[in-house]
Formats: C-alpha cells, structure tokens, sequence
C-alpha cells in the first residue's frame, strides 16, 4: 500500500488544484475530511513560509501524517504589499471576493495606482511529525486587470493579469493556470521531491 500524504487545507478550490499537479504520486492522497473536528491552524506569522510551517506542524503533530501545507496570497505593490498574508481574511473573514476586489480597487484608484504590479506567492512546506523534510516558495509575477475577469479559478484570480498571455488567471483553462501559477510551480516541485524521495526509499529497502 503506498503510504499517505495529507494536505493541510480545507479549501476545496485548493485541494483540486493541488491533486491535479501532484498526480501522479507514489501517494495515497488524504485530506483534513478525515479529521472533521480538528481545530483549524493558526496564522499569525507575518510570511508566508512562515505560517505554511506552522500549519504542516501543526496539522502533522495534531494527526501523525505525513503532512503538506501551504500558504498563498496576492501581494500588490502599489498597496505597498497589501493583501499579502492577509490575502484570506482581506477586508474581513465573511467578506466575499466580489468585496474585497471593490476594497482593492478602490484603494488602488485613491493612490492613482491602477494597474500596479502584483504577484501571486506560494509556500509549500512538508512536515513529517515536526521534521520539515522540505519547503519551497513560488510567485508569479503580473498586474492588476482593470477590471475583475473570468470566471474559472478562485480567489483573487480574476484581477490579476498575466501578461504572456494578457488574460487573468480566471481567464486561463486549468491545465494553463497550473504551467504558470504560484500553486502549481511550488507543488511541481514538491512531486518531483516526492517521487525521488520515494524512489530512494525503494532502493533503500531492496538493498536492506
């Protein structure tokens, strides 16, 4: 049987994108739906990287697997890094996306700062107990869009731009935003960690 691997996160939105870039892994894939009563992981550091080794510790010691967590968000520089961390309870945390963009924009208009550079963040960090057998952070580097487009993705996908394509990563098939996106740079790393610590691990037992 092959052994287990959890991802840390319940935001299904997420754990489809995470799946489909990892897959095919000698893994089998588990999720915090197994752990309904599991209190949620703090998020008080101030990087990312920082708060995805909190949550794998976190969720590692709190369920004894092999544990994957990440943390992402939408820095944009004429908002002086604004939402940053901060990218899921931006503008509150029963705020919708349709707020917060609204929140964003207007924010970005008052500094006559429409159309800033931004960029998508991603850390990924794997944790086994409380040993982090790796980590890695990932950004794609774009624009404010004018206005949110598209209707595929989520979060904050349809007010960022990509310029090599010129569309919002709302705008983009998933297969695209996986070979561009934060996410799917940072966990394409992960895999291949996976895959050749898995490979060793069979070469290890064959020889013992």
């Amino acid at each position: 049987m092959s052994p287990r691997l959890l991802i840390a996160t319940t935001n299904r939105d997420k754990i489809r994108e995470i799946i489909g870039v990892l897959s095919p892994v000698p893994y089998q894939i588990i999720t915090l739906d197994l752990w309904p009563h599991v209190a949620a992981a703090p998020e008080t550091a101030p990087t990312f990287l920082e708060n995805a080794r909190e949550k794998a510790r976190y969720y590692a010691a709190t369920t004894g697997e092999l544990t994957v967590a990440e943390d992402s968000g939408l820095e944009i520089d004429g908002l002086h890094g604004v939402p940053g961390v901060e990218s899921a309870r931006f503008g509150g945390p029963s705020a919708s996306y349709a707020q917060r963009f609204a929140l964003i924009y207007d924010a970005l208009r008052a500094k006559g700062a429409s159309g800033s550079a931004a960029r998508f963040v991603c850390s990924v960090v794997l944790v086994r107990q409380r040993e982090i057998l790796f980590e890695t952070t990932a950004t794609v580097e774009g624009c404010m869009a004018p206005e949110p487009r598209g209707s595929a993705g989520f979060g904050y996908d349809p007010i960022f731009l990509y310029p090599p394509y010129q569309r919002t990563l709302a705008e983009l098939s998933a297969e695209d935003k996986a070979s561009v996106s934060h996410r799917g740079q940072a966990f394409r790393a992960l895999r291949q960690f996976l895959i050749l610590d898995q490979n060793s691990r069979s070469v290890r037992q064959r020889r013992s």
